[in-house]
Formats: C-alpha cells, structure tokens, sequence
C-alpha cells in the first residue's frame, strides 16, 4: 500500500507563529480502520459523520484548517501531540482531547520530524537519490525509490508506536458545548471500553448487533463529553459519595461541613442549587434510596436494613419511608414481590 502524502501551505508565518494547513501524511507503517455511514449506518443516531480506530507506527500527521466537525482523539497506547491555536499538547496513553469545531489543529505521532513532510526536504532527498541511481535502469530507480520512502517513514529507533481511536461529530446542538471546553486534554480517562465498541461496530455485518453496540458508544460520549464541573460541584460529588459509603453513620450538618469545610449556609445554598433539596434532606434521599433497593433485592427483615441505612429505631424509620414513598416498607416490599 503506498503512503497517504497530501500537503498543502506552510506551517509557520513570517513571524514564527504557526499556521495550519490541511494535511494528510500517512506512512505504509499505518493501520486504520474508518467507521461510517456505510459500513456502520448506526451512529447517525449520534450525529458521530466519521470514527476510526488506528494503529500508528513511524510517520503519522494529520491537519485540519477550520474542520467543520468537533474531533475527538483518544490515547490507547504510545504518546502523540496536537497542536492547535492555544497551544501544543501531550496525549499520553489514556489521555483524551476534545477540539471543537472550526479550531484548526495538527495532530502528529510522538518524536515525529516535521522536517521530513516538508516538499523541500522530499524534493533534496530524491534528487541525491536520483544522483545516485542515475546509472541504474529506470525500473531500478522505482523500486529503489520506493524503498528508500519506505525507508525514511519506517518508525525510527526508541519510536513506540501509537494506538488510538477517534471521533468525528456533528457541529450540532447535542455537542454544542464542545465549545465552552476549557481544558480540552483530559488525563488518566479510561475508554477501552468505547474501543472495543468501536471495533465491534467497525466487524459486525450485523445491523441488529450493531445497534445493540450504539448505546454504550453513546454512554462512553456522555462521559467524556460531560461540561467540565465547577470546584463546587466536585466537592459536593465526593460529600455525598462519602456519605453513601457510609448510610449508617450518624450523619448531622455539622459532620457534613466537617467533612466539605464548608459553612453551613454555605453547603445550604449549594445543596439547594445542586439537588433542590438541604443536605440533611439529600442524605435522606440517599438513605430512602438504598432502603428501596433493599427491600426490593433481598429478604433482610425491615429492622435490619433500617440499621443498614443509619436509623437504630425502626419505627422512626417506617415513618420516615412512608412520608417519603407514600407507603410503609413492608407494603412496598409486597407490591414490589406482585410485580
């Protein structure tokens, strides 16, 4: 297979600064696998125009001067880097970058040598090339040619190669707030599972498996894609995660600020904001919440798993669960065994 070479403008102004150009320079080390609207019709459902798994080794880069789609990259293995207009940025393994529509960017292999995609300098090596082989007979210069490229873009000592997946998705409402992404690199993000997806979708000849495939690509989306949250909503996140771990606990407002360090106005006012409810009446969310899934899931006696879920009295507990259900727990366990 001979490689993809497609180069157009410079890279940097008279200045030094960069400039983007649309370019594909793809060495015959590359392996990629394109998912699209013909081999895989599904993902319309989830305005993705474009995917791919790929397996990079040797030269790689890609640009796109203002793409009308949001890209997103994801680092399996090897390390590669983008650059964009705001600047240059790693993409390690488990490391994902999300660029918003019409951003111009690069996208490069790590340790590769730009100086080797430039026409120049694959102009000045085939001319000493030529010099060389110009006694040779002319089917000798192609063959020579051809692997003295292969050659120059085979993957270089020390050069791991680079495995990642992409995505490219619709400039469309559901994506919209790909362009309020304030830190586009996310590190330490684990998506083997959207990769396995992708190559299932990519083998399947299946539709009906195929579609099976669509709602975990779409949850995988939801999750890398999230808006990134404030400082507040992070730490609200591990208050009340601490809390679920531990239902029991004689939870009050005063361990709940002790825990957050925040006042408890304070927490007041962002609980409200964040849940519609007071924290004391989240906690009680929680604990009614795994009550339910309790009397629906296992046989323990009502007074047990009042204990489990932090209330010593059972009956308080009863009369908590029927303000909140709008039934006694023992009622609710047998409407719930009839269905």
């Amino acid at each position: 297979m001979q490689p993809t070479n497609f180069i157009s403008n410079g890279s940097q102004n008279a200045h030094g600064q960069r400039t983007f150009r649309d370019i594909v320079n793809i060495g015959p080390h590359c392996l990629e696998r394109f998912i699209d609207s013909t081999n895989a019709p599904e993902i319309k459902a989830l305005d993705i125009e474009l995917a791919g798994c790929s397996n990079l080794s040797g030269t790689y880069q890609v640009g796109r001067v203002t793409p009308p789609n949001h890209t997103i990259f994801y680092s399996l293995t090897g390390s590669g880097k983008i650059l964009t207009p705001s600047g240059e940025y790693a993409l390690p393994a488990s490391s994902v970058i999300i660029l918003p529509a019409h951003q111009s960017f690069e996208v490069q292999i790590a340790h590769f040598d730009e100086s080797s995609a430039t026409p120049d300098a694959i102009n000045a090596m085939q001319g000493k090339a030529n010099a060389v082989l110009d006694e040779a007979s002319e089917v000798q210069n192609k063959i020579n040619g051809e692997k003295a490229l292969q050659l120059e873009r085979a993957p270089r000592p020390g050069q791991k190669p680079w495995d990642i997946i992409w995505l490219n998705l619709s400039d469309c409402p559901r994506w919209q707030h790909f362009f309020d992404v304030e830190h586009p690199v996310q590190h330490n993000i684990e998506l083997s599972g959207l990769h396995h997806a992708m190559e299932l979708l990519y083998l399947e000849t299946n539709s009906q498996h195929r579609q099976a495939v669509i709602p975990i690509i779409q949850q995988y989306l939801q999750h890398i894609a999230t808006p990134v949250k404030s400082t507040h909503q992070v730490r609200l996140s591990a208050l009340f995660a601490a809390v679920e771990k531990q239902l029991q606990f004689n939870w009050d407002i005063d361990a709940l600020v002790d825990k957050v360090h925040y006042s408890a106005p304070h927490l007041h006012r962002l609980c409200l904001a964040q849940f519609g409810r007071s924290p004391m009446q989240h906690v009680i969310y929680l604990r009614m919440l795994r009550a339910k899934n309790l009397l629906i899931s296992t046989q323990w006696p009502i007074a047990y798993i009042a204990n489990y879920v932090g209330y010593s009295n059972v009956f308080t507990f009863s009369k908590r669960f029927k303000k909140s259900q709008g039934m006694p727990p023992s009622e609710f366990r047998q409407r719930q065994s009839l269905n």
